[in-house]
């Protein structure tokens, strides 16, 4: 269970919670753009653009669950059960690439959403895990930069992009679905409501925020991408970094999971683990985790970019707290 938005105001920010009941091993990592990223079904190359996200790092290979190139595109990966299909036989006419190579094949290859689109309608998604030990996840990706929002889910039909307009994604059901039940909420606004029973009944608001009555509050995947959509869409555009950062996290709590709330088949608590901000503009990679609510940043322009060894960054994740006296 996961949400991701995407958020420009003088700056583009990417980010997401992710929602999980375990760690998997996630720290931040940066890759340079001569470290070699190997494929499965394709050639060994160079990254080209060097990319900062939240990974776990096997062999040496960085199993990326979102980043953002040094252009200044994110992707992130979602999970989709019971939708997302990888196909077990290999393509003769487009480019197989596994589910875990698609954010690296993407991102060390693509400068914007548009040349992202085109790669991915001439990608394969074929059903190769990494190895014995860690099958694949069913995933759908959020596709984003500055000017436009994609998303690409995995059916048995094939590889199907849509547009985001709303630029924010959850997980189950489809995409397309997420759009239409949207329809349910055109009512909600930011502005006190007005009374539209009629002149006789002298009606009156005795609170704000009573605009927002119907909003939904639970934690499932529509109810998610409803809440974040009208976050989003209400939220400033003329902030400065520094607040556009702070914003950004606060969208993310409004659709954040506190322990204890969700409760999943296997008698665990579904937590937002971590939550995570990028500047795409510098390539800083903000986030906080469940235990530690302080904001933590790894820059990219402070590191040597042309490099072929991952940069690695393990969790802040003790609470840190700033005592006045």
């Amino acid at each position: 269970m996961c949400t991701s938005i995407a958020y420009a105001t003088k700056h583009f920010y990417f980010g997401r919670n992710l929602d999980l009941e375990y760690s998997f091993g996630e720290e931040v990592v940066i890759t340079p753009r001569n470290y070699r990223f190997t494929y499965k079904k394709q050639e060994a190359a160079p990254a080209g653009y060097a990319m900062v996200g939240m990974a776990n790092v096997v062999e040496e290979y960085p199993l990326y669950a979102e980043a953002v190139n040094e252009k200044g595109l994110g992707i992130a990966g979602l999970n989709f059960p019971g939708n997302a299909f990888y196909d077990p036989e290999e393509s003769k006419e487009q480019t197989d690439i596994t589910p875990y190579e698609l954010i690296p094949w993407v991102l060390s290859r693509c400068a914007t959403v548009e040349e992202a689109e085109a790669l991915l309608r001439k990608t394969h998604l074929v059903a190769i895990p990494f190895n014995g030990q860690l099958p694949l996840a069913p995933l759908h990706w959020h596709i984003a930069d500055r000017r436009r929002s994609i998303v690409a889910e995995p059916m048995r039909e094939g590889l199907r992009i849509h547009e985001d307009p709303v630029n924010v994604l959850t997980n189950n059901p489809t995409f397309d679905f997420q759009l239409m039940n949207l329809n349910q909420y055109m009512g909600l606004s930011a502005a006190n409501p007005e009374n539209r029973f009629g002149e006789e009944l002298p009606l009156q608001t005795f609170g704000q925020g009573m605009g927002g009555i119907g909003l939904p509050g639970d934690f499932s995947p529509a109810s998610r991408f409803v809440k974040a959509a009208f976050l989003l869409a209400n939220s400033r555009r003329d902030l400065p970094e520094q607040e556009s950062v702070t914003q950004f996290f606060h969208i993310l709590e409004g659709v954040a999971m506190v322990e204890g709330s969700v409760l999943t088949p296997e008698g665990r608590f579904d937590k937002t683990t971590y939550s995570c901000c990028v500047d795409g503009d510098r390539g800083i990679y903000y986030y906080k985790t469940y235990g530690n609510s302080r904001i933590t940043a790894v820059d990219m322009g402070r590191e040597d970019l042309t490099g072929e060894k991952l940069l690695r960054y393990p969790l802040e994740e003790k609470q840190q707290i700033a005592y006045a006296n």
